[in-house]
């Protein structure tokens, strides 16, 4: 098993606003359900931006690193106005990530058929959402995190309407933030922080009173440069 040591962002208000990110926004008119399907149907050389908590990782795998797998659901819920992506802000109570914003989804289980499977529950668990409503149309590449999970995020459609009920113990709350708000990285904010192993930048994307970072945002980023290039155009 790897023994290096992977520092994580305890604050990440403490950390210093270096910028917007970069790149232009996706026309709105592209962020469609029949655009979002058929981009996984094309094949491009496209490749996710490296994070430093991913290259951290990366650098960092073997043979003999333990990754534990998870895989998460990227709901989008198609609205009268367009799309929204569904999120979940996790109790503060919980020791792992409490208080942070995040996609439903949880580590596999050995019960668990695929990704997509593992997804579908932990969503089911979690916030309540019926499997009925999902239209699972693909998955982006697995994202490595400092905490030692390999996740799988799951893209899909929701169409309402629909019921949710709440885990009280593992979600605090259960929001939606305009995709089109998501997709254009004038609101996808790079940050720096200083750290016991060296100095980390990453992403955040503040949505009114919600503050995306971490995992969630980077998962986004690489959403946002995926669709960039295979959404069909108007």
């Amino acid at each position: 098993m790897s023994q290096q040591r992977y520092a994580r962002i305890v604050d990440p208000m403490a950390s210093i606003l270096l910028g917007p990110g970069e790149g232009r926004a996706i026309d709105p008119r592209r962020l469609t359900p029949a655009g979002v399907r058929a981009s996984f149907g094309i094949k491009t050389d496209w490749v996710p931006e490296m994070s430093d908590e991913q290259r951290d990782r990366w650098d960092g795998l073997t043979e003999f690193t333990e990754m534990r797998s998870a895989a998460v659901l990227i709901p989008l819920v198609e609205r009268d106005h367009g799309l929204s992506l569904l999120l979940t802000q996790r109790t503060a109570h919980l020791s792992a990530h409490g208080g942070q914003i995040s996609f439903p989804g949880g580590r596999v289980e050995k019960h668990d058929s695929s990704p997509v499977d593992t997804a579908l529950r932990e969503t089911e668990e979690e916030i309540g959402l019926a499997r009925r409503h999902i239209e699972t149309v693909g998955s982006l590449p697995d994202y490595l995190t400092t905490s030692g999970f390999r996740v799988t995020p799951v893209v899909s459609l929701i169409r309402p309407p629909f019921d949710l009920k709440r885990d009280e113990g593992e979600v605090a709350e259960i929001f939606e933030v305009p995709l089109v708000h998501l997709m254009d990285p004038g609101n996808h904010q790079t940050r720096s922080i200083d750290l016991e192993t060296g100095t980390r930048t990453f992403y955040s994307m503040p949505y009114e009173r919600h503050f995306i970072w971490g995992a969630t945002a980077g998962m986004l980023r690489n959403f946002y440069s995926f669709l960039n290039v295979h959404l069909p155009h108007p």
